[in-house]
Parts: C-alpha cells; structure tokens; sequence
C-alpha cells in the first residue's frame, strides 16, 4: 500500500470531520477523513446560509459536470443567507429509487468536500460512511471518486460489496449494492442501481481506485470481509468499545450496568495476533488518542492508530465552537462525562453522548421535542405486505411507527439523531419558526482527558497542536 499513515483522522459524525479538518490532518502527513454522512443536506444548508467565505462556489467551480453543479446552484443557494428563524428547505429522501434531484446533490456534495479537503497539499484524503445508511451509498461514493478521494473507510456493518463498488467505478462502470429490508423475500427486487455514464452524459477518463478499509469491532468480522468482500480489503481499523458514535452491540446477551451502560466483556476484545497473521494493515481505534496508545499500537504490529476525539474539539472541526467551549471546559474541571446509551440510535447500536450539562438532561430535551423524522438517513426499509419496500424509523412519531408494522418497545427512548447531528455542526432545523432542533454531542471515553491538546495557557488547541502531541516521543515509540 505504500506509505501508509500513522495516525487517520477519525470520520465523526455529520460534518464534524469537515473538508477543513481533513485538509489540516492531510497537510501534516497524516490521513484526514471528512465524514460522508448527510453531506448532501449539509451542501444545501450551507448554500442556504449563503455560502459564507465562498467555499461551496469554489468547489462546485471544480465539478467536472458544470451543468450539474449550476443545477445544485440555483436549487438552494440564498444570497446572504435565509433569515435566522426561516426553516431550511426540505429535501426529499432517499429511497431505492432515489429522486435525480437528490442524486445530483449527493455526487456533488461528497464530490465538493473531498476536492476541498485536497487543495493546498499532495497527501490522500480520505471518506468514512456508515455501511448502515446504505440507501446513498453508490452516488456519495462515485462523487468523493470524482474528486480523487484515496480512502474509503466504512463501518456500522459488514460492507462486502463496497470494495467491488469501487473497482467498477474506476472505469465509470454501473454499480450495485443490495439494500437490506426486513421481512424481504428471495425474489424481491432490492438492488439499487447507479450508472455513472447516464449520470455525467458523457466520456471521463478513469478515475484512481481509493483504498479501501473496513472497520470492524471482532475477529470473526475480519475474516468474514477478507474471504467473502467482492474485491480487494486493503486494510482494519479496529475499533474499540470506547470509540465515540456509534459501537458495535456487546456479543451476546445484552446486560446494563448500574448507570444504564452497555456492559462489554473480554468476548468484544479482538484477539490481535490474528490480526496481525492476516497479512494486512491495521490500525488500533477506541482510547488511542494519546502517544503511549500509539506506541501500543505499533508494538502489537499495527501501522498506527485512528483517533476521533482529539480532533473532534479542535479549532478546524465543524463542531460548533459553542458546544467545543462547553465540553473543554468540563474536560478541564474534570467534569467530562460520557454516556454509552443503548437506546438512543435508530439503528439499535450504542450510541454515545456527550453530557452537556445544562439546565435541562439529554433525555429531557428529547421528551420535549416532537418526534419528527424528515431527514430519514437512519430509517430501516421493510417490506410491506403488498411486496413493495418503505421505509420506517423508531424516531419517528410512535403512531406512525407502529402503523407501519414497528413495535412499540423500540420507540422508547429514540432520538432523532439526523436532527441533531446537523444542529451539531450550527445548521439545526427551524420549526414553525418556533422550535430549534438542539444539539446531542457524541464523543468517546476520552473526552475527560482532551485538555491534554491544550498549549499552556490557551483554551483551544488546532489539529497540529493534536498531531503534534500524538506524535511526541515516549520512551519505547518505534515510528517507521
């Protein structure tokens, strides 16, 4: 794989790991990830606050299909901006048959941040999804291609088919992937379908396949992508139960701690010299932002670390300075806490919060909001008796929900992460011009420990500050 990486960026969150972060990370030497997920609705959003600095219209100016980018232009650009309490404009969903309008956003959405997070320098960049919001999957990945992204990481799942996907892309070729559907039967039509020379109208030359790793929480997963993925895995991230977003379910029986935590036992620890007998590159993940971690790492033979945390809270992520000022500060006081919430994700696996600390609990501020789904990313797809696919979400309204064949026990306790995740990054929902969709921050374990990035006597630190300090020597560190 040539030179590889010591230290990827983590792929956090809806922007969070923004085409700024990763350019950052990527000037140093090291491998920035811009988070793929939602980028088509934070395209828009940003258009419709105006485009501030010029950005967006500087990567749209690089699409290779002007006729498309001027399309997304004159969709949902506002010169200077909606007003404050105006709602953003809905988009549609996506759906097997996904709407062209909505195509074209996603390829030039993931095509823009990527290109962004390439300019000033000559290192790989990479893109993180998540294998469970399958229903963009082909456009987002055939527009970061476009822009010349070097890595797709993907979790939440068991991508096989993602490796076949980009070889066939390569050359602008049709690409499928099989959209999973509760209750679905052996002759349902399930296979989404994305034919890049329909798309652009015209020849391209090809494009440079990215490389591809998977990133996986066991062993057996391991094994199961390199003899089952229908191409080439280039690489593990090996992520840990204390790695922020989502985690993979404890194997087994689920069981609570006092606090209400997922319990994980020596069964979700990954054996590492089997790892390491499989001939590939890895590298270590969840607890392993700090040097001493990373000389762990490449002692066990892995060829670095990804770390989300540390970035997260720098000045360059997207995560509003707000929240970044609120949880350093109780990171500093040594107030920091973060709760592994086994309900609160749609997809029914851990989920971390961040607890803020206000006036109000997380779960509070969600008891009070009206249950809304309208952003869709997380929704399962499940067959209807007619034999025809819809789409469902344990965050939507309960009535809906169970309307829909949903059970009433996997309502309880669900939030709206979509929502949230976008209010995450200062581009929160307006209802009614009332209600304001409030932020929920995730973050892993580490959060107590980030005032470590700190300079002496600052308040914030930059992604060379965090590098920097990743990187400083420790007494047995061995860096190729």
């Amino acid at each position: 794989m040539g030179n590889l990486p010591t230290i990827i960026q983590g792929g956090m969150g809806a922007g969070v790991s923004s085409w700024r972060l990763a350019r950052a990370v990527s000037r140093l030497g090291q491998l920035g990830v811009v988070s793929g997920t939602a980028l088509d609705s934070i395209l828009a959003r940003r258009l419709q606050d105006g485009d501030p600095g010029g950005h967006m219209r500087r990567g749209l100016d690089q699409f290779p299909i002007p006729e498309i980018a001027e399309r997304v232009w004159g969709r949902y650009y506002i010169p200077g901006g909606k007003a404050e309490r105006a709602p953003y404009k809905s988009l549609p969903t996506h759906s097997k048959d996904t709407p062209l309008e909505l195509k074209e956003l996603c390829v030039v959405a993931n095509f823009v941040e990527v290109i962004l997070a390439r300019e000033g320098h000559d290192n790989p960049v990479g893109i993180n999804y998540l294998e469970k919001v399958q229903l963009p999957h082909l456009p987002s990945i055939y527009g970061a291609m476009l822009a010349g992204v070097g890595y797709v990481l993907m979790g939440a799942g068991v991508p096989l088919k993602i490796p076949g996907v980009l070889d066939r892309f390569t050359n602008h070729e049709p690409a499928t992937y099989l959209l999973q559907v509760t209750g679905a039967q052996d002759d349902d039509d399930r296979t989404m379908v994305f034919t890049p020379r329909e798309f652009v109208g015209r020849d391209l030359p090809p494009l440079t396949r990215p490389k591809f790793i998977a990133i996986i929480a066991s062993n057996t997963l391991a094994t199961t992508m390199l003899k089952k993925a229908d191409g080439k895995v280039d690489g593990f991230v090996i992520e840990g139960y204390t790695a922020g977003g989502h985690n993979a379910p404890p194997r087994g029986k689920l069981q609570l701690d006092e606090r209400g935590e997922a319990i994980y036992g020596e069964r979700d620890t990954v054996d590492l010299e089997k790892i390491l007998a499989l001939g590939i590159p890895f590298w270590l993940a969840g607890g392993y932002g700090s040097p001493e971690k990373l000389a762990e790492a490449l002692d066990a033979g892995g060829s670095g670390v990804q770390v989300g945390t540390a970035f997260a809270f720098c000045e360059e992520s997207g995560l509003k300075n707000s929240c970044k000022c609120a949880l350093l500060e109780k990171a500093r006081s040594g107030t920091a806490r973060v709760f592994t919430d086994p309900v609160a994700s749609p997809t029914s696996f851990p989920f971390k919060v961040a607890q803020l600390g206000g006036s109000l609990s997380e779960d509070q501020v969600y008891s009070a909001r009206p249950r809304i789904c309208d952003l869709g990313y997380l929704r399962e797809a499940y067959r209807m008796p007619s034999g025809a696919i819809d789409y469902r979400c344990s965050a939507e309204p309960v009535t809906t929900y169970l309307s829909k064949g949903g059970k009433l026990e996997d309502t309880v306790g669900k939030k709206c992460l979509c929502n949230a995740l976008m209010a995450n990054i200062g581009h929160p929902q307006v209802r009614n011009g009332k209600y304001t969709e409030q932020a929920l921050i995730t973050s892993g374990n580490n959060l107590a420990g980030i005032d470590r990035f700190l300079p002496e006597g600052s308040k914030t630190y930059t992604a060379g500050d965090a590098v920097r300090k990743l990187l400083s020597p420790t007494p047995h560190m061995k860096l190729g």
